[in-house]
């Protein structure tokens, strides 16, 4: 059965496993970025990146100083356990992962600046979406703070040439960042919803693998195009210049009001984080 202190186990394990090991699909498309490179200084910074990597995971210590904000992604299935239950696992795993793992104490109240922790009022977040399955899908995402602090939201007018508009918009973004989200970055792009809702498909966005494909295909031409145009930019690993300035862009949208185009873009360091497992009714434990 599905018990608290089975969340809180769950949540210990998945964030060790998202602080000291990069997923698969990031690792792969950085040595990719690394082999296409031919600018000399981009090929050091990559080269740093992978060696960080191969240490944090034969050290089991965090790959970045900044071990990130907790943000949970729940897929709630057919299950007896209560949101209260779930929500107080991840809390006490959490705090138990800031003391083992260790990670670092990065959430503060917003207008005192004060804090000694990883939780606090409405952190970690937990986001919750209904799915046919038995128990429930419990992803982490540490979100560092170099990358999430050049996120950027625009409401654009429904008018006329909207994606040549999304596409300088973008753009615009990504040369402001520059090197500050610690590129080469994985990029998220929200369109439609309201406001909030274009700002957490951004978010969501950075959870789909990098090469996964997106399932309307006018979306997925548009994801290509918009990745091509960001690394001809030539910002490159850490700000530095080279070819690969994004990994990945993926886009998630919604449907809007008929005088609204809200567009968001969320960004993602190269430590792309994030580590998974499927918790079933009897108990047993699938990391995923």
């Amino acid at each position: 059965m599905i018990t608290a202190e089975l969340i809180r186990e769950v949540t210990l394990t998945i964030l060790r496993k998202a602080e000291t090991s990069l997923p698969g699909d990031v690792k792969a498309a950085l040595m990719r970025a690394y082999e296409n490179e031919t600018d000399r200084i981009a090929r050091v910074e990559l080269k740093a990146i992978l060696d960080n990597i191969k240490l944090a995971e034969e050290l089991h210590r965090p790959m970045c100083q900044d071990t990130g904000i907790p943000l949970f992604f729940i897929k709630l299935g057919r299950s007896s356990i209560a949101p209260d239950d779930i929500e107080a696992g991840i809390r006490q795993g959490v705090e138990d992962a800031t003391e083992e793992v260790p990670l670092r104490p990065n959430v503060v109240d917003p207008l005192t600046r004060e804090g000694a922790g990883n939780t606090g009022r409405g952190i970690p977040h937990i986001s919750y979406e209904a799915a046919g399955i038995d128990g429930l899908e419990i992803t982490v995402m540490p979100k560092g703070g170099g990358s999430e602090n050049v996120g950027t939201y625009t409401m654009l007018t429904p008018e006329q040439e909207p994606m040549k508009r999304i596409r300088d918009f973008v753009l615009d973004a990504v040369l402001a960042a520059a090197g500050k989200p610690c590129p080469p970055t994985i990029i998220g792009v929200g369109i439609g919803g309201s406001a909030d809702i274009a700002m957490w498909l951004a978010k969501v966005a950075l959870l789909r693998p990098v090469g996964a494909v997106h399932p309307d295909a006018k979306i997925a031409r548009m994801e290509r195009e918009l990745l091509d145009a960001v690394n001809s930019l030539g910002i490159g690993p850490m700000g530095l210049g080279g070819k690969t300035t994004a990994l990945e862009l993926h886009i998630e949208t919604a449907g809007t009001h008929i005088t609204s185009l809200p567009v968001a873009i969320n960004f993602q360091c190269w430590a792309a984080r994030r580590a998974s497992a499927r918790i079933h009714n009897d108990g047993a434990v699938e990391y995923l």
